[in-house]
């Protein structure tokens, strides 16, 4: 997985920041989406990278759009 991937992934699992549309899709578990977004590092990396939210991100902030907006709304600015 590349770096600003599992930055991006980290900065919204710790300070409630919105990635990009493709860790949004893959976030909200939208197969479909996720892979019409990847470029071809993130096709060929979207196991890890499921792997990585999967064992080392809050499971309340990713698994249906509901919670990923749930979790975006509680950012403090």
């Amino acid at each position: 997985m590349r770096p600003e991937i599992k930055d991006a992934i980290d900065r919204y699992a710790n300070e409630h920041i919105a990635p990009g549309g493709f860790l949004t899709a893959v976030l909200e578990n939208n197969l479909s989406e996720a892979l019409g977004r990847a470029d071809e590092g993130n096709l060929r990396d979207i196991h890890e990278i499921v792997k990585y939210i999967y064992w080392n991100i809050p499971a309340v902030c990713w698994g249906s759009p509901e919670k990923v907006k749930r979790w975006l709304s509680m950012r403090e600015d």
